[in-house]
């Protein structure tokens, strides 16, 4: 009896399978060997075709594509923080340390307290603003080439700008220039001229406690001027030959004057006009006690003595202000060098 059941399920299978044959009409089984303690989804999944793979390649490259989107943007975000800052630190003026200034025979080239590593990248990095920013300034049509400042943020032996130029002999000149600094103590060298033999021929310097002064031929005259205050101040100094007569203006007004200052020594040409540094050699030897911290704009050289409403005009921003016609502050007569930076600067309009 149980024979005749099995055989009975048999038949009643094979014509099942017969039935379902006949409707699917040229389909085929295809049957894969599966290990027996295989899970039978995992292998449906392995063995899925290859439009599974392209799907789950695409996926990974969508993936690695955002995340390069989302690294792309960080790192755009880090160089605008890095450019403010770095703007920031160039925009202040930072203070000198503490010390003794002055000439000092074997002293050394770069301040105690200036790390150089550090000093070497911020002029660096001070380099490229300086490329960028001149990029952009060369994008605007018209601009006057007189119309920017030099900025000096720390005494180092290696920032200055030089002039392209040398100046002839003078038996008479004056000098002017707009200057801001806060540095303490002293604001170092705003400019010097050095002719061969003669490293001193015209400087003028403030260093450690004394009071700035102006030396021609390496002979001093000090003068009555008070400019560490973080604001923009007009000196003017004149001088001629005869009896060495000399005046100094400060924002236009006659401050100080004197004579015997190097009388009948006219003011030797063929030498190296260096701003921001002191030369103890022809174009060089600077010492970093007595570098200039802060802002210069505006030197001008005559070989003439101004007048007082000259200078007064000057001060002033007058239309009617001559220009220097021996050294004119141009973008054309002065190499930066070290990290020095140059921004857009108007007389008058920039003032404090």
């Amino acid at each position: 009896m149980a024979g005749f059941s099995w055989k009975l399920f048999l038949l009643s299978s094979l014509l099942v399978v017969e039935s379902s044959a006949q409707d699917f009409g040229q389909t085929q089984f295809i049957c894969t060997s599966v290990p027996k303690d295989m899970d039978l989804c995992t292998a449906s999944m392995q063995n899925s075709g290859p439009a599974e793979d392209l799907k789950t390649t695409i996926i990974q490259l969508r993936e690695t594509v955002l995340q390069q989107k989302e690294t792309i943007v960080n790192q755009k975000e880090t160089i605008r923080e890095l450019t403010s800052k770095l703007s920031r630190c160039e925009s202040q003026s930072l203070p000198a340390a503490a010390g003794p200034g002055g000439r000092r025979p074997g002293s050394k080239n770069t301040m105690g307290d200036v790390s150089r590593g550090t000093t070497e990248t911020l002029a660096q990095l001070g380099q490229t603003l300086q490329t960028l920013k001149q990029r952009l300034e060369n994008l605007e049509d018209g601009r006057p080439t007189d119309k920017f400042q030099l900025t000096f943020p720390l005494r180092t032996n290696y920032m200055y700008a030089k002039a392209k130029m040398s100046l002839p002999e003078m038996y008479s000149f004056s000098v002017c220039l707009w200057i801001k600094s806060n540095a303490s103590p002293g604001v170092g060298t705003p400019f010097s001229y050095a002719v061969p033999g003669q490293a001193n021929e015209l400087v003028l310097i403030e260093w450690g406690n004394n009071p700035m002064e102006f030396l021609i031929n390496d002979k001093v005259a000090k003068l009555p001027f008070l400019i560490n205050d973080g604001k923009w101040h007009h000196l003017c100094i004149t001088w001629t030959t005869r009896d060495g007569m000399w005046e100094a203006y400060q924002d236009g007004v006659l401050r100080g004057n004197g004579e015997n200052l190097a009388p009948y020594h006219p003011i030797k040409p063929d030498g190296v006009l260096v701003l921001g540094q002191e030369q103890d050699t022809l174009g060089g030897g600077f010492d970093a006690t007595q570098a200039f911290v802060g802002e210069l704009a505006h030197l001008n050289i005559w070989n003439k003595k101004l007048s007082m409403a000259e200078i007064y005009n000057l001060a002033t921003c007058n239309s009617k202000a001559p220009a220097g016609n021996v050294f004119s502050w141009t973008e054309n007569n002065i190499e930066i060098f070290g990290g020095a930076t140059k921004w857009t600067f108007e007389p008058c309009r920039s003032l404090n």
